[in-house]
């Protein structure tokens, strides 16, 4: 077994890739001014949100949500035993590192801090949670007012008649940067409880393994599910536009798109609902080029036919919640029994009931800020590049995104300077050629592929993310170091939905591939996105390379009854579509059957 990871500075850039680091900003890529530190930390790859690679613009979440995540961990509740997580790009590709706290002195300072910062919050959390929605409802509505409009040949009247005393060079200016202080905000607000949620499950996870050492960590799990999140809901609503299909004899109408089905009751629930439960991406919300099912309605009716057809041939398609909470209390039962005093068990139960209180908003973020949120974003910023591209900047509108943030300030300076002298600006020259370049970098980027890690591994992950998210456990390391060489081994990871499945793999590396499943196959993927949840009523279980317990693949496949293996690494590099599996959810293991 390996004793480490690959150097990122001995990594091979992509023909064609030369000079990719000048599409980030300056602190992203790994640097030899910080060798020391680099080459002796360990870094894994973010698969789970950054599997493609980061175009200039869209480097901007990486940074805005990771540096937000940090500083609600280090300046905000003070978690004991880590700091934050430190981020990088390599050849276009997110890489992460958690920062753990190594001295235990200080570890011990922080947990009284901790216990009243987050005590603070678990006590009033229903009251605090309802003030979030109200400020996340109210930040997207504040996004959805901006607006870019190309400058005019002169100014109105009215700015000269009500004194205004400015233009609409300033206009545009400050509405862009508006829209990336409410994209910090946006991320400010999104950690403000899923650090906490994170703590209070490895709280009760931590009491559960002390009491019950034998405990599978996919029994914990367990006794958290069957809940009603926000992120089911779009799904729920494609149920729903379903029924009304078949109880209207509405067929033909859906087999015929969206227009010949105006004027139906369809038509007036999906108008009921698209805002906001459609602002959905097929994706993972992070890339300008994952498909909003309110922009493309041909995905949601795709996933509405296969409900119908499910429905027409007598099948249950609601999620088995029932089923889920009566195992999940008999699992609560059968180890509270366990447990030898009344102190015990009660605080086994106080620590059950703040799981399952903070529980929802660890999947309900996700739609409100990636998707939601996510959506609105890029739909401004290509109303930007519309701007642009009237100019004569841009040759597309999404030509936005290979500028950096701070560019976009450039250039719009540029159009406004030029606008308000009456000259030519310089943009449509310098961007034409250079947009072209790094389209041609990103793209070489693409056909390199990412190690799981690098650097040095650590001896024991304490950040509470790196271990329920992204599953990184000194377990998880070793196997990378140890595995993956042999095409025909059994796969291992977490066990993150119980039940077993066998069926023929289908191997999926984008939403757009999601049309090909079909009905019993074992999904393979590198990880799973909340909108694909439709098709788990037809596939016979799921397994993904990266993800852990608590990451959005693990969770919404338990509450779909779905069998799933998470973080096996090497699932989609060792296993081809039409391979036979045998996937046991219970265990955690991916047998090759052929």
């Amino acid at each position: 077994m390996a004793e480490r990871f690959p150097s990122p500075f001995d990594a091979e850039v992509p023909t064609g890739a030369e000079g990719w680091e000048d599409l980030y900003t300056y602190s992203l890529p790994f640097s030899k001014d910080r060798r020391d530190y680099e080459d002796s930390t360990f870094w894994f790859q973010d698969s789970i949100h950054w599997a493609d690679p980061l175009t200039p613009w869209e480097a901007t979440w990486y940074e805005y949500a990771i540096a937000s995540l940090s500083q609600y961990n280090t300046r905000h509740y003070l978690i004991p035993p880590a700091l934050g997580i430190d981020y990088r790009v390599l050849n276009g590709y997110a890489y992460l590192s958690p920062v753990p706290v190594l001295d235990g002195a200080e570890i011990e300072a922080r947990v009284p801090q901790f216990m009243e910062r987050a005590g603070f919050y678990f006590m009033n959390w229903d009251d605090l949670y309802d003030k979030w929605l109200v400020k996340m409802k109210a930040l997207i509505a504040e996004m959805e007012t901006l607006s870019f409009q190309p400058l005019p040949d002169k100014e109105e009247m009215e700015v000269i008649t009500e004194g205004h005393g400015m233009g609409s060079g300033l206009t545009i200016q400050e509405e862009y940067r508006k829209l990336l202080n409410l994209s910090l905000k946006l991320w400010q607000h999104h950690f403000e409880f899923l650090n906490l949620g994170y703590a209070a499950y490895l709280d009760f996870f931590g009491f559960c393994k002390e009491a019950f050492p034998n405990i599978p960590d996919l029994a914990i799990a367990k006794m958290v599910a069957g809940v009603e999140v926000d992120l089911f809901r779009p799904d729920e609503e494609l149920k729903a536009l379903a029924r009304i299909v078949v109880d209207n004899g509405l067929e033909a109408q859906l087999a015929g798109g969206m227009s010949a089905l105006e004027g139906t009751p369809f038509m007036d629930h999906w108008n009921s609902v698209k805002e906001p439960w459609f602002n959905f991406s097929a994706g993972t919300g992070w890339y300008h080029t994952d498909k909003i099912w309110i922009e493309h309605p041909e995905i949601p009716l795709e996933f509405i036919a296969d409900y119908v057809g499910r429905i027409k041939a007598s099948e249950d398609i609601a999620r088995p919640t029932d089923e889920i909470r009566k195992e999940r209390d008999r699992i609560v039962g059968e180890y509270t029994e366990l447990l030898g005093s009344e102190e015990d068990k009660e605080a086994f139960q106080g620590k059950l009931g703040l799981a399952r209180v903070v529980f929802p908003y660890v999947e309900n973020h996700n739609f409100y800020v990636e998707h939601w949120a996510h959506s609105v974003i890029f739909r401004k910023m290509k109303e930007l590049g519309d701007v642009f591209l009237k100019a004569g900047f841009f040759a597309d509108r999404n030509d936005v995104f290979y500028l950096k943030r701070d560019e976009v300030n450039e250039a719009l300076w540029d159009m406004y300077s030029a606008w308000a002298v009456g000259t030519a600006a310089r943009g449509p020259v310098y961007w034409s050629s250079e947009i072209g370049r790094r389209r041609g970098i990103i793209e070489a980027l693409r056909e390199w592929s990412p190690p799981p890690a690098l650097g040095e591994p650590p001896e024991v992950v304490t950040e509470p993310f790196t271990i329920m998210l992204w599953g990184i456990t000194s377990d998880s390391i070793a196997m990378w170091l140890g595995a993956g060489d042999d095409d025909n081994a059994d796969l291992h990871g977490f066990a993150a939905s119980p039940g077993v499945a066998e069926g023929p793999a289908r191997v999926i590396s984008s939403a757009d591939e999601i049309g090909e499943l079909q009905e019993g196959e074992i999904l393979v993927a590198p990880i799973t996105a909340p909108s694909w949840a439709p098709v788990f009523g037809k596939i016979g279980a799921a397994v993904t390379d990266i993800g852990g317990m608590m990451s959005h693949a693990a969770i919404v496949c338990r509450e779909y009854g779905l069998p799933a293996v998470t973080g096996t690494a090497f699932a989609t590099r060792n296993i081809k579509t039409g391979t036979r599996l045998r996937v046991d959810g219970s265990s955690g293991t991916v047998t090759v059957l052929d």
